[in-house]
């Protein structure tokens, strides 16, 4: 798929190799999207990849001195579901981080990512641009701020040059007088696209509106604003009736198409539906109900993140899988799933999609669960892996495993090993977790076979066994 990968460790690296390879270069950080679009051949005539994963200081979410917080470009999608600052004073964009995907996506799905790729179905983007987002943009030749709403120039469309990286998502916090939330409509509960996704920001002071910003995602080329919407809500109160209008201009500003997920006649509506049920849970303080308030994350937040530089094909990927060395010389051009199974010979991890829909092959990377069908091998070098095979210690199942079999859990087997992969993290991450934090932690693994029943009660006995050991 590529010919040159690079594991970049600062940021200079990276520019000199954009500069270098223009157009032919790509960065990679969670590569959710990439991968995927290098595989179907949406991209073509990318020879390099350039990750950006080893260099340091990447993810922090931080607040200056004047009340605006800055987003590195490897904040990841879990990074802002779990970070008190982002909740607190952008309580939208939490939501629609913890609404992508799965646990597994989200942890190495970046925020910058989902803005470059510029779907109007991302979900972090709606948000962003209700938030007044910008970005700023790095290349050898200088560094420029660009304003969201002017990042875009259609789908899948932005202004970035190819020898630019993207160093900063920056946005002001929200104030003591604002309120927000952000509500997406999907074909399911999980893993899923949006059909139509909104973010509402209010400025409210004694029970009136002051100011409001209402964005909608996939509904049109880009992320747009319902801007006589945004005009009828200032200056009134949260009643029936003006909420009600409010969410009628809202579906007039959109302009949806009809696709698989759903009618251009039903998006609208559904925005309609989906606006005032926004409004009124601003107004009756419940934006952040259905948000669990600890959100599970598949991680281990203790492991340590590998920094040392690395370019293939010229160097040997070597790396670390269930406490062993492997030096692989070859593989750099595939996946991750595909360099465990066929140069690593660990078929125990699984192709099921090879999409990052079905987690059956989740394993955990530098204590993180991931998808690996989605990480690209040169990935592995100085990391820490462990697949299924790796779970057993000295001849004994772990509880995960051994509960599987007691209550029958397993039938054809394909999916097994990811389900199990996602329930030892969650124990790892959780001393004994409820129903609803199991049901969230294996929300990336599909089953073909069950109605998950005895799954969830496998890892409930596996929790208590731990909790009682």
């Amino acid at each position: 798929m590529w010919h040159t990968y690079i594991n970049a460790t600062t940021i200079d690296d990276v520019l000199k190799t954009l500069a270098d390879h223009g157009e032919r270069a790509r960065i990679v950080a969670g590569g959710t999207d990439l991968i995927l679009e290098l595989e179907r051949g949406v991209r073509t005539g990318i020879e390099t990849l350039v990750d950006v994963t080893r260099i340091p200081n990447l993810d922090s979410i931080t607040m200056d001195e004047d009340g605006v917080i800055h987003l590195g470009p490897m904040v990841t999608h879990n990074h802002c579901v779990e970070s008190k600052l982002i909740r607190e004073r952008a309580y939208p964009l939490a939501r629609a981080a913890w609404e992508v995907g799965a646990p597994q996506i989200r942890n190495r799905g970046t925020i910058a990512g989902n803005l470059i790729t510029a779907s109007p179905a991302n979900d972090t983007i709606t948000p962003l641009m209700a938030l007044g987002a910008s970005v700023t943009l790095q290349s050898a030749k200088g560094t420029r701020k660009v304003a969201l709403k002017d990042f875009y120039t259609g789908v899948r469309k932005t202004v970035m040059q190819a020898d630019e990286m993207l160093v900063d998502i920056s946005f002001p916090a929200m104030t003591s007088t604002q309120r927000g939330t952000f509500i997406k409509l999907a074909l399911r509960r999980a893993q899923a696209i949006s059909v139509i996704d909104v973010a509402i920001i209010l400025d409210i002071e004694s029970d009136s509106v002051k100011s409001a910003s209402i964005t909608l995602g996939s509904v049109a080329p880009t992320i747009i604003h319902a801007a006589e919407a945004e005009v009828h809500l200032a200056g009134n109160q949260l009643t029936d009736d003006v909420i009600e209008e409010a969410a009628r201009l809202t579906m007039q500003a959109s302009k949806p198409i009809d696709d698989i997920r759903g009618s251009a006649s039903y998006r609208r509506e559904m925005v309609r539906v989906c606006t005032r049920r926004g409004l009124s849970s601003l107004r009756d303080g419940q934006e952040q109900a259905g948000m669990p308030s600890d959100a599970v994350l598949l991680w281990d937040a203790s492991s340590p993140l590998s920094t040392s530089p690395h370019s293939t094909p010229s160097d040997p990927i070597e790396t670390t899988i269930n406490g062993r060395k492997y030096t692989f010389n070859s593989g750099h051009d595939k996946t991750l799933l595909r360099l465990l199974r066929e140069e690593g010979n660990l078929i125990g991890t699984k192709e099921g999609c090879a999409e990052g829909e079905c987690g059956a092959c989740t394993i955990f990377l530098d204590g993180k669960a991931v998808m690996a069908c989605l990480v690209p091998a040169p990935r592995a070098h100085g990391a820490d892996i462990v697949t299924v095979e790796g779970l057993a210690q000295d001849g004994t199942l772990h509880p995960v495993q051994e509960a599987f079999v007691q209550y029958g859990a397993v039938q054809c087997g394909y999916c097994t090993p990811g389900f199990i992969m996602s329930a030892a993290m969650l124990l790892k991450e959780r001393e004994n977790p409820n129903r609803n934090e199991i049901e969230q932690a294996i929300t990336g693994n599909l089953c073909r076979c069950t109605g998950y029943y005895k799954i969830v009660q496998a890892i409930e006995d596996a929790a208590n066994i731990k909790s009682e050991s």
